[in-house]
């Protein structure tokens, strides 16, 4: 199994490193979330056929040139990450991941699963 979808990069709201009321960062988590699950769905992912773990390849292309820690970008996708579990029925303690800052621009997030026997980032 494998698959690809390509995300928006998660609003500064959810980075650990916003000063947010906890009712703010809730709303915009769940809109990233829903926006996340939605851009899954509509790219077709299919539940894995195994039970076993699903490998996250997480690429993020930051909005900007400001530097940017990748343990906050991991933190601020987790909802995002959620999202991707709900789209293909599964608890999210099977994913398995491997983050990559890009050096490039772009303000997204692709991401690549795979599951089973491969587990080499193509």
């Amino acid at each position: 199994m494998s698959f690809s979808v390509t995300l928006p990069f998660p609003p500064k709201e959810l980075s650990p490193n916003a000063r947010l009321h906890w009712a703010q960062k809730s709303k915009h988590a769940k809109a990233y979330r829903m926006t996340c699950f939605a851009l899954a769905h509509q790219a077709k992912l299919v539940k894995p056929e195994t039970e076993g773990r699903v490998h996250l390849w997480i690429d993020f292309y930051p909005p900007d040139r400001r530097h940017r820690d990748d343990d906050n970008m991991i933190a601020a996708f987790k909802a995002g990450r959620d999202g991707l579990a709900d789209a293909l029925g599964i608890d999210d303690k099977r994913f398995v991941c491997h983050p990559f800052v890009r050096d490039e621009v772009g303000g997204m997030v692709k991401v690549h699963l795979t599951a089973g026997a491969e587990v080499a980032h193509g």
